[in-house]
């Protein structure tokens, strides 16, 4: 008797739905009297991804941050967060949103001299709104995730270059923002230093859920992205 006939299934290979886009710039251009920063540059930033904006100095990597954020605005383009335009809001706009849902991260860190690590990592829930007890406590929480809870009650002065650089960006993710911003974070540290920083970074952003636009020109910060992006003379290559 034969034997029946099997029907084969064939595979199916279903690719991963991507998260959303969190925060987009289209076409953006950007002048500071008559040199051109930015010539046009497009891109997207989904929902949790690090995001590495690498490129020579010069090339319009910080003015692309910049505009991004809502710290400058384009000459055209647009900028769009969660699906509104921002590039158009008011300065009083922008500036809130910065407050509420973005991080910022600089270089140096640009603490706060006369304030303590506590009080610097508080100061971004303190101007959000929250009341000074909650601000103080979560910030201290926010010091022990990057390891520097004993430094809460000394002042930047009293702090190494790698421990001024986790409390800044402790104070950067205290909001929990959808988008960080950080503009050469460890530009100013050591590599040994520079890549603890980095690794405590990413690893916070991941738990958190929090975008991050990455701007260096070192590769092996580069590497902590999930894609990279390059910026020469104003344009992505």
């Amino acid at each position: 008797m034969p034997s029946p006939m099997t029907t084969q299934i064939p595979d199916i290979h279903v690719e991963p739905a991507q998260e959303p886009v969190a925060l987009s710039g289209r076409a953006l251009v950007k002048s500071y009297g008559s040199s051109q920063a930015l010539r046009g540059v497009s891109v997207e930033l989904r929902r949790g991804e690090i995001l590495a904006v690498t490129g020579p100095s010069g090339s319009g990597k910080s003015t692309l941050l910049l505009c991004l954020a809502g710290v400058l605005r384009p000459d055209s383009g647009e900028v769009t967060f969660d699906g509104r335009r921002i590039d158009s809001e008011s300065e009083t706009v922008r500036s809130a949103l910065r407050r509420r849902e973005f991080g910022v991260l600089f270089q140096f860190g640009q603490l706060i001299a006369e304030m303590t690590a506590a009080e610097n990592v508080a100061l971004p829930l303190l101007l959000a709104g929250t009341r000074r007890k909650p601000a103080q406590a979560a910030a201290r929480e926010w010091l022990a995730r990057f390891g520097v809870e004993d430094l809460a009650d000394q002042r930047p002065s009293e702090m190494s270059g790698g421990q001024s650089q986790r409390v800044a960006v402790a104070r950067a993710l205290v909001t929990e923002p959808a988008v960080l911003f950080a503009d050469e974070p460890t530009g100013a540290l050591d590599t040994v230093a520079g890549e603890a920083v980095m690794t405590e970074l990413t690893r916070v952003a991941r738990d958190s859920g929090t975008a991050v636009v990455l701007v260096t020109h070192d590769a092996r910060v580069a590497s902590y992205g999930d894609r990279e992006i390059v910026v020469r003379d104003g344009r992505v290559s």
